[in-house]
């Protein structure tokens, strides 16, 4: 089976590979998007597809804007491709695009759908404190993520995961999943499944606003806003950010699910759960852990925080740095 690969972060990177490594494929070329300049010596890096591709020695084209590059629409027609893969490529492919391959362009979609349709379906789903998720292989259309459905897989998620956490693992699924939708494909055994529009949610780009923490919201809010916008969500401290990138929501919604050493420890702690304080205001700091904060409802361990210009530091190594004290104030993020 002839393949064109369009992708571009790491995420894709794993389903690339599948295919370079199965007998049955053979890909073609690599459409990505153009290298960016980053912050370090301000130079241009490849995309991690583009990194993998060039490693393999295919061709790769990295139009601005796909739809409209004769060039690479040329090329695209004669290569005379079976399929068409697409993985967070991060453009829209037109209709004439889409009608090229011989079989069909298929999509790798990071969630269940028809929920999560869109740009971040990966990090909206933590932040809805989704307990699964998965990966739906889907025949493409011109909608945003509204073809037909070929394959879904399905994980769990953890109360701890994270939004890198949970993309390296739906990452490894997509590769195999869409190594059995394109062998069941070929061999006419797949029927694809209309989406239900009327079920359909979406997961838009991220915008700055978003990760701003207020915390008058409950701690279950507030740790699935931590954990789905990973690593970027904002608080502040003594006048200054704070990034805070890891924590646990305190009660007993989330203790049920946390990890047996963090349960044993807060079996050991005084009484907490009649403690209400101002939303933002530290109630209790855990030796060798970190500072516990009182929400809107409930509480929150921050487990590990970023001050601005530092390294990730674990909670109880920002306890100590800052000689944090019970009775400070976090206040919201901007």
């Amino acid at each position: 089976m002839k393949i064109v690969f369009f992708g571009t972060p790491q995420f894709a990177v794993p389903t690339l590979e599948k295919l370079l490594n199965h007998s049955e494929f053979e890909v073609l070329a690599v459409v990505t998007q153009p290298d960016k300049r980053r912050e370090r010596g301000n130079k241009l890096t490849p995309t991690p597809v583009k990194a993998i591709a060039t490693a393999h020695n295919l061709p790769v084209w990295q139009p601005e804007r796909v739809k409209k590059d004769t060039e690479t629409l040329t090329k695209l027609k004669e290569l005379d491709a079976d399929v068409f893969v697409v993985v967070a490529y991060g453009q829209i492919l037109s209709a004439k695009i889409l009608k090229m391959p011989k079989l069909a362009c298929i999509n790798v979609h990071g969630s269940i759908l028809p929920k999560y349709r869109g740009a971040a379906p990966i990090q909206w789903c933590l932040y809805n404190g989704e307990s699964e998720t998965g990966i739906t292989t889907m025949l493409m259309d011109v909608g945003m993520d509204t073809g037909a459905m070929l394959q879904i897989a399905t994980t769990p998620i953890g109360l701890l995961d994270n939004a890198q956490d949970l993309a390296e693992r739906l990452a490894a699924i997509g590769g195999d999943l869409l190594v059995k939708t394109l062998l069941k494909l070929e061999r006419q055994e797949i029927q694809p499944i209309p989406q239900d529009n009327l079920a359909a949610t979406y997961a838009p780009l991220i915008q700055k606003p978003d990760y701003a923490l207020d915390w008058s919201k409950s701690a279950m809010q507030l740790h699935n806003q931590i954990r789905g916008f990973y690593p970027n969500c904002t608080a502040t401290f003594r006048n200054n950010l704070l990034k805070i990138t890891a924590s646990a929501p305190l009660g007993s919604i989330g203790e049920r699910n946390l990890p047996p050493e963090l349960q044993e420890l807060l079996h050991k702690l005084p009484d907490l759960s009649n403690t209400l304080d101002k939303p933002g205001v530290v109630v209790s700091i855990i030796k060798g852990i970190g500072a516990i904060v009182q929400t809107g409802e409930g509480l929150l361990l921050l487990r590990e925080v970023q001050l601005a210009g530092k390294r990730p530091q674990s909670g109880w190594d920002f306890v100590n740095g800052t000689r944090l004290t019970v009775g400070e104030v976090f206040g919201a993020g901007s």
